[in-house]
């Protein structure tokens, strides 16, 4: 596989690469890119032709207003054919592609945007009032706004910039080196971080596409991960780009209902989604009517357990494998699907490093490999990964050093695990008080950030709990100001004022008020005595 794996890299490293020509023009114009299904499963079909000529024409468009490339354009759109157009037209440009997600409130959006100096955003209709004034955004912005659907306030038409381009604007070729998307993490010890993806970066996720979900050519795929997270753009949408493979994208929300509804109709046959979505599907009760096509089944954001394996081998056909990853290196340790990769699944295990990475677990103290067994921190071995790509974060790579060990040969994923004898990774704990719900990485500074604007709200601390259904869930523990007092009708303001002011899915479900929270001598919040707190530990 060294071959293969040096192939990809030749392929996307090269100085005249073209990401546009790579992800769209070099696949056959008649063959079908994706499938765009709405909630009630009627779909709309978009061709790789189809694909070339809206974004050349919205490229066009782009450059007809100012924008060039290496210039930062953020889509806060909905899955559509919008939404494809949008990102290749980016791509086409040679622009860099900002993804915000779309239960982002405005402070989390506005954050986004200023810090990425983003000179346009893609939006649709119904995200229009997240970038107005009255949000507490910029009143003279620095970036341009672009929007589908009905126009409010200030805002170019979406149809009106594609129908003015030219459609025949080439593909910039910037190279292997370029970059192609600007992506924050959680933010889990302050502020986001920005992480620049090159496109030499779309030959592991090419890899991960190849061995770890093992596409094959005549696959019926569906990510169903929201592309305003990593795993969704990485291995959906880029994903489907660089393997050529057929693709569905599901307009609206989750339902289980709705998911086994498009699994049967429109016969996938590989399929790719957070825990919690095979986790809902299982605490749905609900079965499929009719033999599904699955022939692989994948998961990945957070570690899966066995009932929900054993569940999936029985309801929908086939085992779900679990993968791990990050935002700053894509997929490294996966239950491969491919053939030659393929291993029993070991229950809890996140499996064996993919081809092109070299994963180790080094001591807790030391930075030496644990013996197999002990749990220590994972790491990656750069000498011996040639798919690697991270290099630091966007606005201060001062913030990158602690990543980086042993003068830059291993990087520091943050994450604990262990491997055992046969070489399975098995995920223990996160180093830092990253929370994990339902596939979302959520740094819980961010939160606390908007609990602390609330006029009741002296101080809070938000961590993890446990949770059936999407693994774990934000709880708040929170130290009012006088003359507030606990009271069911102030949790519920206290959860909206989240909602609203930061994102949709990122709000505490459970509120705690507490007179004083455990704090160190120094003064931190000990945050571990909060979690022992929530699991019944003394």
């Amino acid at each position: 596989m060294a071959d293969e794996i040096a192939s990809m890299l030749e392929s996307y490293e090269d100085a005249k690469a073209s990401a546009a020509r790579l992800f769209c023009d070099r696949h056959d114009p008649g063959r079908v890119a994706y499938t765009v299904v709405a909630q009630d499963t009627t779909a709309r079909e978009l061709t790789y032709g189809e694909l070339r000529l809206k974004s050349s024409k919205l490229a066009a468009g782009l450059w007809s207003v100012g924008l060039r490339p290496g210039d930062r354009i953020a889509t806060l759109m909905g899955k559509s054919l919008d939404y494809l157009a949008a990102v290749m037209a980016i791509w086409r440009l040679g622009a860099v592609h900002v993804p915000l997600f779309t239960a982002f409130g405005p402070a989390a959006v506005a954050y986004r945007l200023a810090a990425s100096g983003c000179k346009l955003v893609f939006c649709d209709a119904a995200q229009r009032s997240k970038l107005m004034t009255h949000n507490g955004l910029p009143a003279d912005p620095a970036w341009k706004v672009v929007s589908t659907g009905a126009i409010e306030g200030e805002a170019l038409p979406f149809s009106e910039l594609q129908a003015s381009g030219e459609a025949k604007f080439g593909a910039a070729a910037l190279g292997g080196d370029a970059p192609i998307i600007q992506i924050y993490t959680s933010g889990t010890t302050g502020d986001p971080k920005g992480v620049l993806v090159p496109l030499r970066a779309a030959a592991s996720f090419n890899a991960y596409a190849t061995y770890g979900l093992g596409i094959l050519p005549d696959d019926v795929f569906w990510n169903a991960a929201d592309p305003g997270w990593a795993y969704g753009l990485y291995f959906g949408v880029l994903g489907s780009f660089v393997t050529g493979v057929s693709s569905l994208l599901l307009e609206g929300g989750f339902s289980p209902q709705t998911t086994l509804a498009v699994l049967e109709k429109f016969g996938v046959t590989n399929f790719a989604a957070a825990p919690t979505v095979f986790r809902s599907l299982r605490a749905s009760g609900l079965e499929p009517r009719q033999k599904l096509k699955l022939r692989c089944a994948s998961s990945a954001g957070e570690p899966l357990t066995p009932e929900v394996i054993e569940w999936s081998r029985a309801v929908l056909g086939v085992p779900v494998h679990d993968h791990y990853g990050q935002t700053e290196l894509g997929m490294l340790i996966n239950n491969h699907h491919h053939p030659a990769l393929s291993k029993p699944l070991n229950p809890g295990s996140m499996g064996q490093a993919m081809p092109g990475w070299k994963a180790e677990v080094l001591a807790l103290d030391r930075d030496e490999p644990a013996p197999p067994g002990e749990v220590g921190r994972l790491a990656v071995d750069l000498t011996q990964s040639p798919l690697a790509w991270f290099t630091g974060y966007a606005e201060d790579p001062a913030r990158t050093c602690g990543k980086f060990r042993d003068g830059g040969r291993r990087y520091l994923t943050g994450d604990c695990a262990r491997v055992d004898e046969q070489g399975y990774y098995h995920f223990t704990a996160r180093d830092d008080d990253v929370i994990i719900m339902a596939g979302y990485r959520i740094g819980p500074a961010e939160v606390e950030s908007v609990l602390l604007s609330h006029p009741a709200v002296a101080e809070c601390a938000v961590v993890a709990g446990p949770d059936e259904i999407r693994g774990e869930v934000l709880e708040a523990f929170v130290v009012l100001k006088p003359p507030h007092a606990p009271s069911d009708e102030l949790t519920a303001e206290i959860q909206d004022w989240v909602k609203r002011r930061y994102a949709a899915h990122a709000y505490p479900r459970r509120v705690h008020y507490l007179h004083e929270l455990p704090r160190t001598p120094s003064g931190k919040i000990q945050r571990f005595l909060l979690r022992r707190r929530l699991r019944g530990q003394n």
